[in-house]
């Protein structure tokens, strides 16, 4: 055991940043597919908000996909009904729309907290090996000094994986939290127009 994590030690980070650019390209999908996905979302919920804000009383809920529209819809349901309005009912369909919303997230999350820290993984292995070299070969500081720059290289890497990942994902958690905050205004705009 203690032979193969020398071996890991001594290996040197280059295997850690191909680690990170995998995570660069896995980060540059989410961010992507949630992109277009919450900008669909969004979209959707001001046009529903437009109409409702216009008076429109007969607006056709299923023009408007989305979790907006579908939490409305549940909401109108219960008041052509006449059945009173159950808060907790739609709180538990607010977690299952928040969730859909919020889906994929958590892995920009993860990679923006720790790719800074895989990339000192990567340096702090570079620079073990470069001392291991310089002891191998006797040579002098310069063979140390390539390796501390080649070393240092991963903790570059791993910052500019994590910058586009925090920033991504506070950005969306903030379209989420505006389109929630949103459906719930409009819920009470139509509870307040049918008492």
């Amino acid at each position: 055991m203690l032979a193969i994590l020398k071996a890991l030690a001594f290996s040197g980070g280059d295997w850690i940043i191909w680690a990170l650019i995998a995570c660069s390209i896995l980060a540059l999908a989410v961010i992507i597919e949630r992109g277009l996905f919450l900008k669909k979302e969004e979209t959707a919920f001001l046009a529903l908000q437009n109409s409702l804000m216009a008076g429109d009383e007969k607006i056709n809920l299923s023009e408007f996909d989305g979790s907006t529209s579908r939490l409305l819809a549940d909401a109108l349901t219960d008041r052509s009904r006449k059945k009173p309005f159950n808060s907790e009912l739609f709180a538990a369909k607010s977690w299952t729309e928040k969730n859909l919303l919020e889906k994929r997230l958590l892995i920009l999350g993860t990679l923006g907290s720790n790719a800074p820290f895989i990339g000192l993984l990567g340096t702090v292995l570079g620079v073990i090996k470069a001392f291991h070299d310089l002891s191998q070969s006797g040579a002098g500081p310069e063979v140390v000094m390539k390796g501390l720059s080649e070393a240092l290289v991963t903790t570059a890497i791993g910052l500019f994986v994590a910058i586009p990942c925090v920033i991504s994902y506070n950005y969306f958690q903030d379209k989420v939290q505006k389109i929630l905050s949103g459906t719930e205004s409009l819920i009470v705009l139509i509870r307040s127009r049918s008492e």
